[in-house]
């Protein structure tokens, strides 16, 4: 995450030890913590999704972008490369067939060179939210722990 959030854990009010409260009461106070507690985590996982969209929606027209020029480029580069390699082979019958496997043998590795690249930038930037998940642990925790003191 770029901003550096702190998402607290719903404070309940102080309540009344006794038997002075109704069902219907102690329902409602029990909905609204859940709805409160929900509507927390669901907003921190908006957020962290929206920055991992941030990051994709840039990517991705670049990333398109590229590789149209890529291919346009490596389309005349072929030849030109190719003709090359072939006038290396001059008089044997497979001068074209040679040229035109060691140059596609380069464009492979270099277009597997330039893969590795995209793909770490994109999975360095969209992960699943991380925070929310860790917070979401802590919360069970705290439930598990609320329900064990009752």
């Amino acid at each position: 995450m770029t901003d550096a959030k702190v998402y607290a854990m719903p404070s309940r009010p102080t309540r009344d030890v006794g038997n002075n409260r109704s069902l219907g009461s102690i329902v409602t106070e029990i909905r609204e913590e859940l709805k409160s507690f929900l509507n927390t985590r669901l907003q921190m996982m908006k957020s962290e999704l929206h920055e991992a969209l941030g990051a994709i929606r840039v990517a991705l027209p670049l990333a398109m972008l590229s590789l149209v020029l890529i291919g346009t480029g490596s389309l005349l580069l072929t030849a030109a490369v190719v003709t090359i390699v072939a006038s290396a082979f001059a008089g044997s019958p497979y001068a074209w067939f040679f040229a035109f496997v060691i140059v596609g043998v380069l464009w492979i590795a270099i277009g597997a060179i330039a893969a590795f690249f995209a793909y770490n930038q994109i999975r360095s930037r969209a992960r699943f939210p991380k925070h929310t998940v860790e917070v979401l642990k802590a919360d069970k925790v705290w439930i598990e722990s609320e329900a064990s003191n009752l």
